[in-house]
């Protein structure tokens, strides 16, 4: 027999399935007469960003800001996505900044896995890659690499700048500010753009964990 105090039970049962199913909804992604995305979520919102049509390759970087203030070096690690070309800075599970990154080409790859920051130094200049210049100081070489390219009678090698680096390997892998190309166009590093790597840079230490997919 159902009494009346199972009856609410259970009216309420299925109320909460109800909400519960609707809350993991996920809203429908329509067009409108032109063909154009109607971006369905909040803007604003992370959903909202990378439902936008020009994600991954736009150079707009997305912040949560509320909890950017609660993440730091203590709670903080960095996921890299090659594929999309998209840096994730993230407190526990939760994403506190997208940002677009700019890995290493097919011949100069950047290496997968999981890396953890070895060093932290706001000024820097490769050791390797950079321009040569002739005794006049003018560029004779744009892309040179000093292990390989003569250096003229004179002329000298100048590092490029690599700030804000964040050493990833004992062979001179790290993340730091670099121009963004969208595609892959590094020689190894994960360059980041000049006005997000700096708080990038602040959020982690020695020993963050970065993981490169």
């Amino acid at each position: 027999m159902i009494t009346t105090r199972n009856l609410v039970r259970c009216v309420a049962a299925v109320t909460a399935l109800l909400f519960a199913s609707c809350a993991t909804q996920k809203p429908t992604v329509q067009y409108d007469k032109n063909g154009k995305l109607i971006n369905p979520y909040p803007v604003g919102t992370y959903d909202h960003f990378i439902t936008d049509p020009t994600y991954p390759k736009t150079h707009s970087v997305w912040k949560n800001e509320e909890l950017l203030t609660r993440t730091g070096p203590e709670n903080s690690h960095i996921k890299i996505n090659l594929k999309t070309q998209r840096g994730l800075l993230m407190n526990g599970d939760e994403i506190a900044m997208d940002y677009p990154i700019c890995s290493g080409t097919k011949s100069r790859p950047t290496p997968t896995g999981t890396f953890y920051i070895l060093e932290k130094l706001v000024e820097k200049n490769s050791n390797r890659y950079g321009r040569i210049y002739d005794a006049e100081g003018t560029c004779v070489n744009s892309d040179a690499d000093a292990s390989i390219d003569p250096i003229p009678e004179g002329g000298k090698f100048q590092g490029a700048s690599m700030n804000y680096w964040m050493r990833l390997t004992n062979d001179g892998v790290g993340h730091h500010i670099g121009p963004i190309r969208r595609y892959p166009a590094s020689h190894a590093c994960v360059r980041g753009p000049s006005k997000t790597i700096p708080t990038v840079f602040g959020k982690v230490k020695p020993g963050t964990q970065v993981v490169i997919e």
